[in-house]
């Protein structure tokens, strides 16, 4: 049950609360474009609270069992491993870019938050489809490679 829990499972919850995040995004550029900006003010931070949720769930996976890695064909890991890393590159400036916003829009400076939030929705729709492909790669398409806990890699146990 563990096994099916920290490979599986775990790794569905958190992929699942990113497109939950993203499915909010969009619903908050509706409610911002019909002038509902208390409606798009809640669908923002249940974004942002999605997006939090996945965080902790991942980094406890990450921190506690490891990550899996591409079980696929050998011929195909290169491709997987620079697309991983565009994926990486996009869910870091995303995470950066989305509490610049959040904080904008907290603050209502509302020039800037206007100025970067298109661009913020943008990069975080793209982090929501690069994330399930790398899930979809990872936990469907091809059976997972190996686990290793972060934990024991550290302390040589």
């Amino acid at each position: 049950m563990e096994h099916l829990f920290g490979e599986y499972l775990l790794p569905t919850i958190s992929t699942t609360f990113i497109v939950i995040s993203a499915i909010f995004v969009a619903i908050g550029w509706v409610l911002v474009a019909r002038g509902k900006i208390e409606a798009h003010k809640k669908a923002m931070l249940a974004a942002a609270v999605s997006a939090i949720i996945f965080f902790v769930i991942y980094a406890s996976r990450t921190v506690f069992l490891g990550n899996t890695s591409f079980g696929g064909p050998a011929d195909l890991k290169i491709y997987y491993t620079v697309f991983l890393v565009f994926h990486i590159i996009l869910a870091t400036s995303g995470a950066v870019f989305g509490l610049v916003t959040l904080w904008l829009g907290l603050k209502n400076n509302i020039k800037k938050h206007r100025k970067i939030g298109p661009i913020t929705s943008v990069i975080w729709f793209f982090v929501a489809i690069t994330g399930t492909a790398v899930y979809y790669l990872l936990y469907v398409k091809y059976p997972g490679g190996p686990t290793t806990s972060l934990i024991k890699a550290i302390l040589n146990f």
